[in-house]
């Protein structure tokens, strides 16, 4: 990886200073002449008669959304700031959800800001960073400069794709500082913007905007829709592509799959939505097994909890488990086959008016049937569900909503979310479990070890539910032949 020209500036100072600094000659190692040539003979780039990006009138539809719940107040909302993974090297930038919802950009540093109107709504703009300015030294001389990381977006640019007046961001802080009247903020993404609003902000009223966010997130439009579609037929052909070279994970491990899935990932989407679960064997029992490091064995199963993110943002979130060699045993037939009862009773149950705590119940209760039919809990079954009995293997709950976070919608009210009611446009996961520890002596020993989950994202309809990744099967028989055919 190359070194920037000045590697003994401290990365802390101010990049204006830092260009200030090298304009007037104090940087060692830039000649007057180099710096003269460097000013010069660049073409001019700007780019004319963009379009619209593809869900700009959803975002101007969302904002005119925020500025109704929200009238005479000013609304900040960052996209956040570049985090050093060591040294001068950073993470891959993610702007926050909510920015991203709301403007259709992803760009570090950039700040939505709802400015209250006269006529009672608000006036919208984006400040980003402009081009990297060729004058001073910027373009080449910083880290962040345009000759080192890419060339960005002018702001007219911006204004043509977005569709919302853009100004430079680095004016923004003191603009702030000054202003007046009732603000909220979106915390935790731009340390530099919560610093300017320091006195004019309270914890209470941001998180009301936070939490505001959240529930807006909850029904989905059709762009949302359509992305979702699209990441969960990406990662349906992503699963594909695992089946077809188990065989090189086997003389490998899980890793072999996690780079395979984040190929397609990478290929047809932006990233991964979250880190792919590649379980194989007893790991599979591990809820967040992210190392992916054991061994890939015939006989065991595959527990591969994996989605593509959209270069929209938007997630899939799907498992599916699979016997390695292409064939269940008897005993993972037959704790699959519960499973998959169980989601099926679970997607049954999710339709408009039902209550969101109704498919997870569901799918309890049939994991509480089978459980007392095998003679693992005593009955009644009735006793078992009102004890729980049954979690010390189903473990977790049986869904959660998916759009732009995996698990979306996060901060909404309890009342708006798992104690609400679903509502056409949501768009959630059924995902039961059975999960039997190696360690777990309550059990027979041939369940030891055997972690099962299916997971599909199903989108709340008109008349009932659609499972969009209904292009996976599900039924055991189903897995077998689907995988039969790929390995060819």
């Amino acid at each position: 990886m190359a070194d920037e020209l000045t590697p003994e500036t401290p990365e802390e100072e101010q990049p204006q200073k830092k260009h200030e600094q090298r304009k007037n000659g104090l940087y060692p190692g830039v000649s007057d002449e180099l710096a003269d040539s460097m000013r010069a003979g660049w073409a001019d780039t700007e780019l004319h008669g963009l379009k619209p990006v593809a869900q700009a009138a959803h975002t101007a539809e969302r904002r005119a959304s925020l500025s109704a719940r929200f009238p005479g107040e000013r609304i900040v909302v960052p996209a956040g700031r570049l985090k050093t993974r060591s040294n001068d090297t950073e993470y891959p930038f993610r702007a926050s959800t909510e920015y991203a919802y709301l403007t259709g950009d992803q760009t570090e540093n950039g700040v939505l800001v709802l400015e209250p109107a006269g006529t009672g709504g608000h006036r919208a703009t984006i400040y980003l960073l402009p081009r990297s300015n060729r004058e001073n030294g910027e373009f080449w001389l910083s880290g962040q400069g345009e000759l080192w990381v890419g060339r960005r977006h002018s702001l007219t640019e911006a204004e043509q794709l977005l569709g919302i007046p853009a100004k430079d961001v680095r004016e923004l802080a003191d603009a702030l500082a000054e202003a007046g009247g009732p603000v909220r903020v979106l915390r935790g993404h731009d340390a530099v913007i919560e610093t300017a609003l320091t006195d004019k902000v309270t914890a209470e009223r941001d998180e009301e905007l936070r939490v505001h966010l959240s529930e807006a997130r909850v029904v989905k439009d059709a762009f949302e829709v359509a992305e979702l579609q699209k990441a969960v037929d990406s990662t349906v052909r992503g699963f594909e592509d695992v089946v077809k070279v188990l065989d090189k994970a086997e003389a490998t491990s899980e890793r072999y799959i996690e780079g395979t899935f984040f190929l397609r990932a990478r290929v047809e989407g932006n990233d991964v939505g979250y880190g792919s679960i590649c379980a194989a064997g007893p790991n599979a029992c591990t809820l967040h097994w992210v190392r992916n490091d054991g061994q890939v064995r015939p006989g065991d199963l595959l527990l591969l909890d994996a989605g593509v993110e959209t270069r929209d943002l938007y997630t899939a979130d799907v498992t599916r488990t699979l016997p390695i060699n292409g064939t269940y045993s008897d005993i993972q037939r037959k704790v699959y086959d519960a499973v998959y009862e169980a989601q099926e009773a679970g997607i049954a149950a999710v339709r408009p008016g039902a209550k969101f705590r109704d498919f997870h119940d569901a799918t309890q209760r049939v994991l509480a049937e089978k459980l007392v039919e095998w003679g693992l809990l005593e009955g009644p079954v009735e006793r078992v569900l009102e004890l729980s009995l049954q979690r010390r293997w189903t473990l977790h709950g049986t869904g959660h909503m998916l759009g732009m976070d995996v698990h979306d919608c996060a901060a909404a009210r309890t009342e708006a979310y798992v104690d609400g009611t679903l509502e056409p446009g949501m768009c959630l996961t059924v995902e039961p479990g059975l999960y039997f520890q190696t360690d777990d002596l309550t059990v027979p020993e041939e369940y030891r070890g055997i972690g099962v989950r299916i997971e599909d994202d199903i989108l709340v309809t008109e008349d009932g539910n659609r499972n969009l990744s209904a292009g996976l099967p599900r039924a055991s028989a189903e897995v077998e032949a689907w995988m039969a055919a790929l390995k060819g």
